[in-house]
């Protein structure tokens, strides 16, 4: 085994279905209510809570005048809310609405669906083996 082009064709590969993937998730998007980075956002917000524009800027790897347009667009469309902190009133956090889950739940529902097609020639035994290996992965990948 050549470990380098083992690790070659890894990455190649990993790039090509990250491709796929945002290829297919941006379609996905396209017939919902929201863009790619407000749907980045949503995520960001729902899996680490409530957090100021400097924090999702950051998380967004954009400026904050850039979230800061983001956030506006998506309050007009009521999916989030500017909230004044509860320990300190100086500070205002970003707050999914309901409507921002129910769109969450939508998109990641179509994904899920897409990936069910995807994995039909695969067998149960194949994609749990997938699964182990993917999570072993993405511990490694935490750790850098």
């Amino acid at each position: 085994m050549n470990k380098d082009q083992t690790i070659s064709d890894i990455e190649q590969l990993l790039h090509e279905m990250s491709v796929m993937l945002d290829q297919k998730g941006r379609e996905i998007l396209a017939q919902s209510a929201v863009t790619f980075p407000q749907f980045s956002a949503l995520l960001w917000l729902k899996n680490d809570g409530d957090m100021t524009i400097g924090e999702l800027s950051q998380k967004l790897f954009l400026a904050c005048s850039t979230t800061t347009d983001l956030i506006d667009r998506m309050e007009r469309s009521e999916i989030v809310e500017r909230v004044r902190d509860d320990r300190d009133r100086r500070i205002i956090r970003i707050h999914i609405l309901p409507k921002g889950h129910k769109v969450i739940d939508e998109v990641i529902a179509a994904r899920r669906i897409h990936l069910t097609e995807v994995f039909l020639s695969i067998s149960d035994d194949q994609m749990l083996e997938m699964k182990k290996y993917l999570s072993l992965l993405c511990g490694e990948l935490k750790k850098t």
